[in-house]
């Protein structure tokens, strides 16, 4: 305050913080510009020749821009379907250029240097990994226990009972976009970590919400993030599995039938492109029990010898 009374220490606004904000606050303004291209394309092919829209009437989002941007309009620039194709090629361009990946460099780049390990977390990206070190680093005299930590992020749990039914509600407190990228890493979780899908099943055996469960996950999100920020871990190293897959003669497709997943799901953890802590142990723990002659004699030698 202008009188002196203010006794809070006021933001510094410098360092790797203050940059990330700035990129951060880059790439809002870069994404709705992005949104509203999109918006623009599709209000454009609602009123054009029906040419144009049975071309691409039934394309995905991705699909349209990437036709839009192939097309060569021909023809004379006064009539309505050659203006209308070149309008929308231009709009697909400009789409494409966005600085969107210019900008996610360079948070990788922050990131990298001042948090190698954050993204290592399960549902963890860029954008989720940035704005909780904005949150963090602007507030580091709030993050000195888990419980003050949650609190800051908006998932501590607060009573909410009403009659003969206890429950909890989520604090309406705290930083509300450290909050939405909790709950983005829950919602990844929900749809492809093994862990969260069978614990959300158990706890709807249990008679629990969607809501209610997500409060939970929310819990266990912020205590992991909690942790890792504390006391930073590597995630395991998944190069060695593919070595211990070699030397054994196993394949990429017998190890995900026998653990029931993917192959791209193998490949991509053990190349490093993601990180999944149960797949990877039970992984590990399969490529254990399998023996190097597993693969050497699938099928009982052929007698080559001819009849006698």
């Amino acid at each position: 305050m202008l009188s002196g009374s203010a006794g809070v220490t006021p933001k510094s606004r410098d360092g790797a913080v203050e940059f990330l904000r700035v990129l951060r606050a880059e790439r809002v303004a870069a994404m709705r510009a992005r949104v509203a291209v999109m918006a623009q394309v599709k209000t454009i092919l609602t009123t054009a020749p029906e040419t144009l829209r049975a071309r691409y009437r039934s394309m995905t989002s991705p699909a349209l821009m990437a036709a839009l941007e192939k097309t060569r309009p021909s023809g004379a620039p006064s009539e309505p379907l050659t203006s209308t194709a070149t309008v929308l090629k231009r709009l697909a361009v400009r789409y494409r250029h966005q600085e969107l990946a210019l900008i996610d460099a360079e948070l990788d780049a922050v990131l990298t240097l001042h948090a190698p390990m954050l993204r290592h977390i399960q549902g963890v990206g860029t954008d989720v990994a940035s704005q909780l070190l904005v949150t963090v680093g602007d507030n580091p005299e709030r993050v000195t226990t888990e419980a003050k930590f949650a609190a800051l992020v908006g998932v501590a749990p607060i009573p909410a009972s009403s009659g003969k039914r206890t429950r909890h509600r989520l604090s309406r407190a705290g930083d509300r976009q450290a909050n939405k990228a909790i709950h983005r890493v829950v919602l990844v979780r929900m749809r492809y970590d093994n862990r969260t899908r069978a614990y959300v099943a158990r706890r709807r055996q249990e008679g629990k919400g969607t809501k209610e469960i997500m409060r939970c996950l929310k819990r266990y999100v912020a205590r992991e993030i909690y942790n890792q920020l504390l006391d930073p871990r590597p995630a395991p190293d998944a190069a060695a599995l593919r070595k211990a897959r070699a030397t054994k003669g196993l394949t990429l497709q017998e190890a995900a039938v026998a653990l029931s997943v993917w192959p791209t799901t193998l490949s991509r953890l053990e190349r490093g492109l993601s990180h999944d802590s149960d797949v990877h142990h039970r992984y590990e723990t399969w490529l254990s029990s399998q023996s190097t002659a597993y693969a050497q004699t699938p099928y009982p030698p052929v007698d080559r010898a001819l009849p006698t």
